[in-house]
């Protein structure tokens, strides 16, 4: 199996965010699960998921984020009123087709003043508004969450009472540093009539898939050869900078191959074919083989769109 062989999945790849612009928009319960007041005025734009007591566990368990937070309030209450614009700007990092940091927190929200969700929120033990809860989606749509309950992978966030309080909670719970100011690297030539955001999330998981597990044929096959240097140095500059894919190859995957051309001759040196240094590769200890082009998380070892009927299987075969 050679390198240029491995391009072929760039195909898939191509065919995953091309498929996904003709994907129907979904309602979630009777109301859409994203809701544009307007396209013009971003102040407008609710980003937080509205769940209720029909459509909670689907979404939950459906979502392909890692992680969650569920907002229980009222509609009538003031201090719940107040505290939306600072849900809104956390919710606007994470949610929405515009998502500065998409797939990580699915931050969602649930009005217990409507009967409908009185079972809900009594599930939650829900004993002040707003009340926010955080943990793996799956696990909400599963489980409640009681005080007494020593060991529980949902959490109440005990001090989220601004967006910049939120925000570093989360931070502290992820490791990371993610910031109100944060901004998404504007593709000018991206399509804006593209209608499902749901649909977007689930093929921007699957490119991310196939970009990372491309690396991986790349670097667990031995493909890389002296001979091969210019062929690998081809494919990242298609990965990272090239016009035709720039639409189609998710911002993570062309910053992680930027910064491998960047870093190209550290990371792949020249003396890299000398019979110690090809051990090394051997046992999967190469710097290049170390380096997650598509971020940490990824790959995740799932599909969304390319799911096979199967577990552990890709569709499409």
């Amino acid at each position: 199996m050679s390198l240029p062989e491995a391009c072929v999945i760039l195909s898939v790849i191509v065919l995953l965010l091309t498929s996904s612009k003709e994907a129907a928009s979904f309602q979630s319960g009777s109301r859409s699960i994203l809701r544009a007041l307007s396209g013009e005025n971003k102040a407008l734009v609710d980003y937080a998921v509205d769940l209720n007591s029909t459509n909670f566990d689907s979404v939950l368990h459906d979502t392909p984020a890692t992680h969650a937070i569920v907002e229980f309030f009222a509609n009538w209450c003031p201090a719940c009123r107040n505290y939306k614009p600072h849900y809104e700007k956390v919710a606007r990092l994470f949610n929405g087709p515009d998502a500065v940091h998409p797939g990580i927190v699915l931050m969602t929200r649930v009005d217990c003043a409507l009967k409908i969700n009185n079972k809900l929120c009594d599930k939650f033990s829900v004993s002040h508004y707003p009340m926010l809860f955080w943990g793996p989606p799956s696990k909400f749509s599963s489980h409640g969450w009681e005080p007494e309950k020593e060991k529980s992978e949902i959490l109440v966030i005990d001090d989220g009472r601004t967006a910049e309080r939120l925000v570093s909670w989360i931070n502290k719970h992820l490791g990371s540093s993610y910031g109100l100011d944060d901004e998404k690297f504007e593709n000018e030539h991206l399509h804006s009539n593209i209608s499902d955001p749901g649909q977007i999330a689930r093929a921007v998981y699957d490119v991310e898939e196939a970009t990372a597990i491309a690396f991986e044929i790349i670097i667990e096959h031995k493909m890389i050869k002296q001979h091969t240097r210019v062929s690998l140095i081809k494919f990242l500059q298609l990965f990272s900078g090239s016009s035709s894919f720039k639409e189609i190859i998710c911002i993570r995957c062309r910053k992680g191959s930027a910064e491998v051309l960047v870093n190209f001759d550290d990371l792949c040196p020249p003396d890299m074919w000398s019979p110690d240094k090809q051990e090394v590769l051997s046992n999967g200890k190469g710097m290049l083989g170390n380096f997650q082009v598509c971020g940490k998380e990824v790959p995740r070892g799932y599909w969304m769109f390319c799911r096979g009927s199967k577990n552990d299987t890709r569709g499409f075969r």
